[in-house]
């Protein structure tokens, strides 16, 4: 069994929001899929961490999550500011096991223990570099959802390994809340999304204060889920 990561496929298969427009994404279903399966084995994990479906609710999404349940392995489904059909864990549960979307699982305020090794852990984080009070808010909510999720890791005894969707460092950016938390608690591993295109080349990856960060952006990876390795 092995762990695997990527974040911001931006599917749109039951919605019209194709990512073509952008440079670098033609084909991206195609590839993502290909590569997809011919590294993850059904009996692996892969992480996706946000930005996962432009459907504006869980319908509009029916296509995207089919999409990722038919592929091989289980998934575990972190939210990105661009996933409007995230809603109640409830109403997200219900759906996935209605649709025998059986190979998907929504993370939110919670762990899961993958292979006896890792604690997926995380929250979609968010980044209040203007000041203004409602992104505060925003982001203090998401530090709390991060606290509760690390807390849930730490309880399996396993490994916690973070995934956001917001990176906590960004060209020259800090977010301190975010920070100070995966300082706190002892992470020595943290994942994100969200950054693209000519962003890329400004995202950090590498050690910062005891803590190792990997941008795994869909198309930073290539369109190729990168493997965690203990």
């Amino acid at each position: 069994m092995a762990l695997f990561a990527i974040g911001d496929p931006h599917l749109s298969l039951g919605t019209d929001k194709p990512m073509t427009v952008f440079p670098g994404w033609d084909d991206y279903v195609e590839r993502l899929e290909k590569n997809w399966r011919e590294l993850v084995g059904p009996q692996d994990t892969v992480v996706l961490a946000g930005d996962i479906s432009w459907g504006m609710s869980l319908e509009q999404a029916r296509e995207d999550l089919a999409f990722l349940n038919a592929l091989p392995g289980q998934k575990l489904l972190f939210k990105g500011n661009h996933d409007y059909w995230w809603t109640t864990r409830r109403k997200m549960d219900t759906f996935l096991s209605d649709n025998g979307f059986d190979t998907l699982r929504i993370v939110h305020n919670d762990a899961v223990a993958v292979d006896g090794r890792f604690a997926v852990c995380g929250s979609r984080g968010w980044f209040n570099d203007d000041g203004v009070e409602a992104d505060r808010k925003v982001l203090l909510r998401e530090v709390g959802r991060l606290r509760a999720s690390i807390e849930a890791a730490k309880k399996t005894g396993l490994e916690p390994v973070v995934f956001l969707h917001y990176p906590p460092l960004f060209a020259g950016q800090r977010c301190e809340e975010l920070l100070e938390v995966l300082r706190d608690e002892g992470i020595g591993r943290c994942y994100y999304g969200h950054v693209h295109s000519a962003g890329i080349r400004m995202a950090f990856n590498g050690e910062h204060e005891g803590v190792h960060y990997q941008l795994i952006s869909a198309d930073a990876l290539g369109f190729c889920p990168m493997k965690i390795t203990p």
